[in-house]
């Protein structure tokens, strides 16, 4: 059994995705901070009553400028939301395509999605509202075989708005609500900060570094192939520059008490939100092709930290609408990749492994590390940009140490990539624009 190498590379991609996507919101909300710490740097020197109203204005603002924040930030959720669902979509649907002889292909079906989709999933909240939708098992036993197999002989499934308004976070809010959250709570925690520290005596220059850190507005954004947040000592090890700009974790560690924390949600927010959206396209278009893929199988395996509930279940299969679909918590990073019906189908299997390129096989019993570092340079640089020569430093380093602690070679080696793909993945700053994955992936193909 192995798995198509580019839907590995799709997650790597998705979470550069989900870097992007957060610094633009990340930014924002620093902005609206550090504006208001400027102003609060300005009453020192005013009387008592005059510094009472500026500083009454000066958070009637804030409240209103991170209220108007919450908002910005969950229409361009969606609409990033949106076109990843369309994009993810069309990945999938040519993954299962290029899994098939050439003479099959047209057999594959395509899913439509509904523009109202991502709205959906990031302003309905379902416990408002009294839907049901259906897996084709369900959908089975409520209507008839007869009625989905004439549903499936149309060849037009469909990812619709109300589908969208089932989608809800690990905790069963929504992204909306959650924005939202964010704002009032950092409107507050500002007020109760500011006021606790003039009360005591404090300086507005020294409230102001505890609230922002060495913050300042708007840094430039990592592309792919950036280097991304590792040390100057690690960089330079590599031979890598150690100028450039941070990274959303390095603008999360440079902050203060106002920006870290709530830097660190909108992250979650998005990354989570990201995996589901792209999950949910996935698994649709796999279960809309259930005569070429029955089950799916769960990959845990691209992260340092894997959840004891994702390391549970990864490598194990399930059939479509009976299993876990990730996230299964917040910033998780899993994913399903397709169990193609090869048997059934009357096909033979590719042989695993044989194929360097990016529509690869990856064996079953391989770790996507271990067999990235066994392809040549410009497979990894596709896929690692420029970490790839970082990469190869730490899992020869590794082996190393393995093998001096009396592992085998081939062993160390093994755990050595494995083990250096997923803290790459983990740690990796760099951003990739939704536009910028559409080049990456080309046109869905006839």
């Amino acid at each position: 059994m192995s798995t198509p190498s580019s839907l590995y590379r799709n997650a790597i991609d998705l979470n550069r995705y989900s870097n992007s996507v957060a610094r633009r919101l990340i930014n924002a909300y620093n902005d609206i901070i550090i504006d208001a710490v400027n102003q609060l740097q300005t009453i020192d020197e005013a009387s008592a009553p005059v510094q009472a109203a500026r500083l009454r204005a000066i958070l009637a603002q804030l409240k209103a400028s991170l209220a108007t924040w919450a908002g910005d930030a969950t229409e361009l959720t969606a609409q990033e939301l949106q076109g990843l669902a369309l994009l993810q979509s069309e990945f999938v649907t040519e993954q299962l395509r290029a899994a098939l002889p050439a003479g099959a292909r047209d057999a594959v079906r395509t899913v439509e999605i509904s523009p109202q989709f991502a709205q959906s999933v990031v302003t309905t909240d379902p416990t408002q509202l009294n839907v049901v939708t259906l897996s084709d098992d369900l959908y089975k036993s409520v209507y008839g075989a007869e009625a989905l197999a004439r549903q499936a002989g149309t060849g037009t499934f469909s990812l619709t708005a109300t589908q969208g308004t089932m989608i809800t976070l690990p905790n069963g809010q929504i992204v909306e609500k959650a924005f939202r959250g964010i704002a009032e709570a950092q409107a507050e925690r500002f007020s109760q900060a500011v006021r606790n520290g003039l009360l005591t005596g404090e300086t507005t220059q020294s409230i102001a570094k505890r609230l922002v850190g060495n913050l300042e507005r708007s840094q430039e954004p990592l592309r792919f192939g950036d280097v991304g947040p590792l040390s100057r000592r690690q960089m330079r090890a590599a031979g890598l520059s150690v100028d450039g700009p941070l990274s959303v974790r390095q603008l999360q560690a440079a902050g203060g008490e106002l920006t870290t924390v709530a830097n660190h949600q909108v992250m979650t927010l998005v990354r989570t939100s990201i995996n589901q959206v792209a999950n949910t396209a996935s698994q649709h278009v796999y279960e809309a092709n259930q005569d070429i893929t029955k089950k799916y199988r769960y990959v845990a395996t691209l992260d340092t930290r894997t959840s004891a509930i994702c390391r549970a279940n990864d490598g194990r299969e399930f059939e479509y609408g009976k299993g876990p679909a990730p996230p299964l918590h917040f910033s998780c990073r899993s994913t399903t990749v397709p169990v193609i019906d090869y048997e059934g189908l009357g096909f033979s299997p590719p042989p695993p492994g044989k194929r360097a390129s990016m529509k690869g096989q990856v064996p079953a019993d391989t770790s996507y590390g271990e067999w990235l570092y066994g392809q040549p340079k410009t497979v990894q640089e596709d896929v690692l940009g420029s970490k790839t020569k970082y990469f190869q430093t730490i899992v020869r380093k590794d082996t190393s140490k393995l093998i001096q602690q009396g592992v085998k070679p081939d062993t160390a080696r093994k755990r050595a990539a494995r083990d250096a793909m997923a803290k790459l993945v983990r740690d990796d700053g760099s951003e990739l624009t939704l536009e910028q994955l559409r080049k990456r992936y080309g046109p869905a193909q006839p």
